[in-house]
């Protein structure tokens, strides 16, 4: 058994392609090896900005031979039929096997492959891995066909066994693997040359290359830490822009910057934003919250302690700030003289769809909407109307045109200005709520409305021209959106139907349809949380009310884990399958009364006296939505469903006894419809 160390050299890697590259990277040599008959044991992964590595162990010198039977022509086929399976398969007759199936005997040929060398196995799923990675975007360079990421400078493929290693020979582009490599670009750029995976990791670390990215997060994030503590200052948790630092330096090394007193006038998303998007910088705050400070990740130590490198990131963010502050000033001038009405105007011009007209008309439909669903949350129509109507007046301001990452936060800001009152301004930032999994939803009524009015407005809008999401491809966020609307219905408990708010949307949206794709976004919802798939599906089409809908799967949910659940759910289904059959053998459905006086065994009489019970308390309850009540009283009947079972033939020789029992059975699928779609369920 041996080790192999595998490395991919480049140019610079772009740090958001780092984490699904090192995936791609796994993934296709480990099905490629697979394929193969070569196995391994555990496997490792490592990504900087200019390496890709994947370490397996105990891979074997040899695959295992490959056994497999080949189906030949049947025994009295024509003899020429035989002669050619023979030749293909390289057998003779008597090294044959017959075999017996339907449609006659027939010939088996036992194919055995031997196995093959590892390191051939290795340099064919290498090349096909290299040839066909699924990079986003790529480039060629020189005078070579491959295309990689960026220019592809060498690569280590090392089989070791021990102190023993060897070069797994392979060459592509005129790229020959070898046992060697490269440290730090700027502080151990000479050739490395390694024996292991062990040894390549210990030399790389001496070379000044950080090759976990985890670890070079952590680091970013302690020295930083520790870095701002020593100056009163802490640092403000931003793990993604964490990420993209540690993805774009193998040597991280913390400098800390100060902000200049001229820019902390600059609202805190201001001075984060621009740090973040155009320098990369983590932001640090002193003990009031105040963004004071920011910290520069360099790739590099120098001897004048980074002097130079925060002199000159500086003098850029200066320029940036300077930017911004002109934007701030100015934006803030024309609200306070003219309120957002001359953005609105501007707004009016701006098209939003070249099929649903401009900004300016999608904001005269969120504001209709928002009046019409303010009732149905609890808040005012005109204060919902006021929101809707500046909530994306920001978009038009000089600001959000600089960064267009700060729209609706720039709005709540402006509309202070401009003398809304804090519930009406904050409307501009959190109608856009949720963008993502993990975001709040919006929780004041007049918010509420106005979100709710947004996704909407702009689902029914796309339903209208065609335009719907296909396969993974979705480029107007309208998944988002669907998600968005189950989130705030469910996490605020509303009682919307979702056929009258898209009937209230555009014209020519398909309501059904539209609804039916929500309800998909609920179900992923649902599943997220554990929700069994059969569960869902067996209330899917109940209602489009969601917050009732959800209420009844999580009941029912939890009924079904109850042994009584359990078991009641074996007896409906029985009872069901039973009607379905004689009902298609009679041509007739058994719908009528049972009647009591043809009751002759004990278990039928408990049965009807068990279901009795259990409808006059689950029907009430089902309909005062108390869902885990009603179930609860069907599941009392468990037992005199299993006694009907096990004693009674439901069958009997006489006809109208047996029609009698299955209009019993019935009133058990009449009684089970009414919680659910017991079909759907599984087991």
């Amino acid at each position: 058994m041996a080790d192999l160390l595998i490395e991919l050299f480049s140019e610079e890697i772009p740090a958001r392609m780092q984490k699904n590259a090192l995936a791609d990277l796994t993934r296709m040599m480990s099905e490629g090896m697979a394929n193969a008959g070569l196995t391994y044991g555990d496997k490792s992964g490592f990504v900087t900005p200019r390496r890709l590595v994947l370490m397996m162990s105990d891979v074997p010198a040899m695959s295992m031979p490959k056994t497999e039977e080949r189906k030949g022509p049947r025994v009295d086929a024509p003899e020429k039929a035989l002669e050619g399976f023979l030749r293909g398969a390289g057998l003779t007759k008597d090294q044959l096997k017959t075999r017996d199936d339907p449609k006659g005997a027939f010939y088996v040929a036992t194919m055995t492959a031997p196995g093959r060398s590892a390191n051939d196995i290795i340099a064919e799923a290498l090349e096909k891995t290299i040839r066909n990675f699924p990079w986003p975007k790529s480039m060629r360079w020189g005078d070579g066909d491959l295309k990689w990421v960026r220019p592809l400078h060498s690569i280590i493929a090392v089989m070791s066994d021990g102190e023993e290693s060897e070069i797994v020979p392979f060459e592509i582009a005129g790229i020959k693997a070898s046992n060697t490599t490269h440290g730090h670009r700027f502080l151990a750029p000479d050739e490395i040359t390694v024996h292991n995976a062990e040894d390549y990791m210990a030399k790389l670390a001496k070379a000044n290359v950080i090759l976990d990215p985890i670890a070079r997060a952590d680091h970013i994030r302690n020295e930083a830490t520790n870095a701002a503590f020593a100056i009163g200052l802490s640092l403000i948790e931003d793990e993604k822009l964490l990420n993209e630092n540690a993805g774009l330096v193998e040597y991280p090394v913390v400098y800390l910057g100060e902000i200049e007193e001229q820019f902390r006038t600059l609202p805190a998303e201001v001075l984060q934003t621009s740090m973040a998007e155009h320098q990369k910088f983590l932001s640090l705050k002193n003990a009031d919250g105040q963004i004071t400070g920011y910290v520069i990740v360099a790739n590099r130590s120098t001897k004048d302690n980074g002097a130079m490198i925060k002199a000159g990131n500086a003098k850029v963010l200066r320029a940036r700030l300077s930017d911004a502050v002109f934007f701030w000033e100015n934006d803030l001038r024309n609200v306070e003289r003219h309120g957002v009405e001359p953005w609105l105007e501007k707004l009016s011009n701006v098209t939003f769809h070249n099929k649903l007209g401009t900004q300016g008309e999608r904001i005269d439909r969120i504001v209709e909407l928002s009046r019409e669903i303010a009732p149905m949350v609890g808040a005012s129509p005109d204060d919902a109307a006021t929101a809707a109507k500046i909530a994306k007046a920001d978009l038009a301001s000089e600001m959000v045109y600089e960064f267009p990452e700060l729209q609706g936060v720039m709005g709540t800001y402006y509309a202070k200005a401009a003398g809304h009152s804090n519930a009406i301004a904050n409307v501009c930032t959190t109608h856009y709520a949720p963008l993502g999994p993990s975001d709040d939803v919006p929780t004041e009524p007049t918010a509420i409305a106005v979100s709710l009015a947004d996704k909407f407005d702009i689902l029914t809008g796309f339903w209208a021209i065609d335009e719907k999401p296909t396969g993974s491809k979705d480029p107007f966020a309208l998944r988002r959106s669907a998600l968005g609307i189950v989130r705030i219905i469910l996490e605020n408990d509303l009682r919307i139907s979702l056929a009258d708010m898209i009937g209230k949307g555009h014209e020519g949206a398909n309501s059904s349809d539209l609804t039916r794709f929500i309800i998909d976004r609920l179900n992923v919802y649902l599943r997220d949380q554990n929700i069994r798939h059969d569960v869902i599906g067996a209330l899917k089409n109940d209602s489009d009310d969601l917050a009732l809908l959800v209420k009844r799967v999580k009941a029912l949910d939890a009924f079904l884990k109850t042994d009584d659940g359990t078991n009641m759910q074996a007896g409906i289904k029985r009872a069901l399958n039973i009607l379905s059959a004689e009902e298609k053998k009679d041509g007739v459905s058994f719908e009528l009364d049972p009647d009591p006086k043809l009751m002759k065994h004990d278990a039928e009489i408990a049965l009807q006296n068990a279901l009795d019970k259990a409808e006059a308390t689950a029907i009430p309850a089902l309909k005062s939505e108390n869902f885990e009540e009603a179930m609860s009283a069907i599941g009392q009947a468990r037992s005199a469903v299993d006694t009907f079972f096990t004693d009674v033939i439901v069958n009997d020789d006489n006809a109208i006894i047996r029609r009698n029992r299955l209009c019993i059975l019935n009133r058990i699928r009449v009684l089970s419809v009414q919680i659910c779609d017991f079909s759907e369920l599984e087991g």
